[in-house]
């Protein structure tokens, strides 16, 4: 056992893995006080929208591109139209030009950062969360999202503001809580749709068609699409019907967005037998129907619409088939095109393995941080964006659904960007399951466990805890015959992460503190050669350890 030291550090963070998110209350607080709120209880106060609408406006210099505008989108959330008002004060307050695109998934954001040349995005949303919450994702001039030197000098900035007397006479209050422009209520839906034809085309030419695969039963009819009550539960099915596909939606008939529906539910590894989805709450799974093994469906993107994550038959049920799973279709589908640039994060199985290597000896695959903006960052051209006729060969997975795929920007012919798209990543996906020759993806075994309500700034890099169990993991590795070696990622600071190799496999063990609500996850990964009981105790040994001394 470990011989634990408990460590009191306080550590302020207002942004996590993605952004920054919150239980959402509309009381009348001050900013100071809005501010604890957030970083002690995770409570997201409008005044702390408001002072970070100043924030982004002042540090505007950081972010490449020209002007001052700045593009707000926003999910369906109860408080995110009092949330958007008070960051539109901030923001106008402190100069900048605000164009509102009104309920939109957040790839739409995205895309329409580049449509209306800002300087900025914004998009209002806490994705999977639970309805409660909610929060923010900031992009920059080209799609991208806000770099960890960006988010100190917001956070810094943001708190020399809150230590200010500004005031603001009612009168101006209600006048800059509107925006500048306002976009016409079905714009986002149209805009997306439209934006997804052009990607559809580009993805038959690189991945193939899905007419057979639709005509051969390997697509279900009816296959049922779970959009989490979120944007795209009102245009998506009727985008794939189309198109061949005989989709039907099914989270239409949940409360709110993300509730008993979406991909926030489902876990990349995690299978039912058909009585236990039968029996589910959940709205996709409940309405799933026996077929051949085999058959995709059904398809569950997350309460933003930035992932998305298949359901597939097995001999006896279901079985999701998450981010790994996908990107190995797609890799497959497309080799011919000549050698990708592969980006897969930490909990990713598919850079574990060496999978992409066995169709062209060129492609290149790298680890990254947990999040897709990490995927973005490793993929991305040194300026921002590409330059060619046709789709950059880039790809970047996370098990977890999110997949990052070159995009063409919006009225600028042979550019591209980078982005992740839930529903880009479905039709990407269904298109691929014609050209691939079959499903040779060979994953290994994972666990992912998590000491929840953990007290996070008790983890941190080179602290008395964290060399104490890395110790503890090499040497335990080293007597399994496990050469092992400590590995750094940027963009986790307080990371442990041990990669290591023996008896003809390889495995990583990662610990580190979640970016998005108050646990420390604790990830094993092992490629198909080694044993799995010599390792999972030694799991269940951190994690007992670790849960005694971080909660």
């Amino acid at each position: 056992m470990l011989n634990i030291v408990e460590v009191n550090v306080v550590v302020v963070s207002y942004f996590g893995t993605d952004g920054i998110r919150g239980e959402t209350s509309l009381d009348s607080v001050d900013e100071e006080d809005a501010i604890l709120a957030l970083t002690q209880r995770r409570t997201l106060h409008t005044s702390f929208m408001r002072v970070l609408g100043e924030s982004l406006s002042h540090v505007q210099s950081l972010f490449p591109g020209q002007g001052n505008t700045v593009v707000v989108g926003w999910d369906d959330r109860p408080h995110n139209n009092a949330i958007v008002a008070a960051l539109t004060l901030g923001l106008r307050l402190s100069g900048s030009d605000v164009v509102h695109i009104g309920l939109c998934a957040t790839p739409t954001l995205h895309a329409a950062v580049l449509q209306n040349d800002a300087r900025m995005g914004c998009m209002i949303t806490a994705s999977h969360n639970p309805v409660t919450d909610s929060g923010i994702k900031v992009f920059d001039a080209h799609g991208f999202k806000t770099t960890p030197e960006q988010e100190r000098e917001i956070s810094k900035t943001l708190q020399s503001l809150a230590c200010e007397e500004r005031e603001v006479n009612l009168d101006e209050q209600n006048h800059l809580s509107q925006p500048n422009k306002s976009m016409g209520k079905q714009w986002a839906t149209e805009f997306h749709k439209t934006w997804l034809e052009q990607r559809w085309t580009v993805f038959e030419a690189v991945f193939g068609g899905c007419a057979s695969a639709v005509q051969n039963g390997r697509i279900a009819t009816p296959f049922l699409l779970d959009c989490a009550h979120g944007a795209g539960a009102s245009w998506l099915a009727d985008f794939l019907n189309q198109r061949g596909i005989m989709a039907q939606e099914v989270s239409n008939v949940a409360e709110a967005l993300n509730a008993n529906c979406g991909a926030g539910d489902f876990s990349p590894t995690e299978t039912w037998t058909v009585e236990e989805a039968a029996s589910s709450s959940h709205a996709l799974l409940s309405q799933l129907s026996p077929a051949k093994e085999g058959t995709l469906v059904g398809a569950a993107l997350d309460g933003d619409g930035d992932r998305c994550l298949l359901i597939e038959t097995t001999a006896n049920g279901y079985k999701v088939v998450d981010g790994d799973a996908m990107a190995a279709m797609l890799m497959e589908a497309g080799c011919e095109q000549g050698p990708w640039l592969f980006a897969a994060s930490i909990e990713s199985d598919v850079a574990l393995t060496g999978f992409v290597s066995q169709y062209n000896s060129k492609t290149q695959c790298f680890e990254t941080a947990v999040g897709d903006r990490w995927l973005s960052v490793g993929l991305r051209h040194s300026d921002g964006l590409f330059v060619q006729k046709s789709m950059p060969l880039r790809l970047g997975v996370e098990d977890s659904g999110h997949l990052v795929l070159p995009a063409p920007r919006p009225n600028r012919l042979g550019e591209w960007s980078l982005v992740g798209d839930g529903a880009a990543s479905l039709c990407a996906f269904l298109l691929s399951q014609d050209a691939s020759k079959s499903d040779s993806f060979h994953r290994g075994w994972k666990r992912r466990v998590s000491v929840k309500e953990s007290h996070r700034e008790r983890w941190q890099r080179g602290n008395e805890l964290q060399q104490t169990v890395s110790e503890h993991l090499l040497s335990s590795l080293d007597s399994l015959g496990i050469r092992a070696q400590l590995r750094t990622i940027v963009g986790e600071e307080n990371l442990l992460l041990v990669h290591g190799e023996g008896a003809g496999g390889t495995l990583s063990f990662g610990i580190r503190n979640s970016g998005t609500q108050a646990k420390t996850s604790i990830s094993l990964r092992l490629s198909p050669e080694l044993e799995v009981e010599h390792f999972l105790s030694l799991l269940e040994n951190i994690e007992h350890d670790l849960a005694k001394a971080l909660q």
